[in-house]
């Protein structure tokens, strides 16, 4: 019979966990490699992550590629995660988190143009740097779009001025 039992590894990470952990943050890193500049400037990085980020497109051969994305990786260890996901999930077009938000401003853009000064009034407590002028005449102009079954121009126009609020809020613009 073996002396050893479930209860004297339960600390203990195994090779494969270890592995599987080194993966994702080669993963995240990569995925910063992609982000944009002025983005990448709100992230809590490290100096010496930032400069292997900036050097990331000057390697091309595959080889090369793949050594810089671990040494990325190897960088990423020393840095706040948690952070740099919760920026990541607002700005990538595949989180959920983004898809959410990108939901939640259509169904206030659908508000805005069908209840009018209402739920311009919701909006402006919620979004308090809002110029009601200009919102409150792209909303009429969206409504008189509607009603000549004209293509929504006014309609896209509110939409781009509330994210961009919703943007300037979180702290991503």
């Amino acid at each position: 019979m073996s002396d050893y039992s479930d209860d004297d590894f339960s600390g203990e990470k195994s090779k494969s966990q270890i592995k599987r952990e080194l993966h994702a943050l080669q993963d995240l890193g990569l995925r910063l490699t992609t982000l944009k500049p002025e983005l990448l400037d709100r992230l809590p990085l490290s100096e010496a992550l930032r400069r292997a980020i900036a050097e990331a497109p000057k390697h091309t051969a595959h080889a090369a590629r793949k050594r810089h994305i671990q040494f990325i990786g190897k960088l990423m260890r020393d840095q706040d995660i948690e952070a740099i996901l919760a920026l990541i999930d607002q700005v990538d077009s595949s989180t959920r988190e983004y898809n959410e938000r990108f939901h939640a401003l259509e169904r206030w853009r659908d508000r805005l143009v069908g209840e009018g000064d209402g739920a311009l009034e919701q909006f402006v407590a919620a979004y308090p740097e809002t110029d009601r002028q200009h919102l409150r005449g792209l909303i009429r102009q969206a409504q008189q779009e509607a009603a000549r079954n004209k293509p929504p121009s006014a309609a896209r126009k509110i939409f781009k001025y509330i994210r961009d609020l919703d943007e300037v809020q979180r702290g991503l613009k």
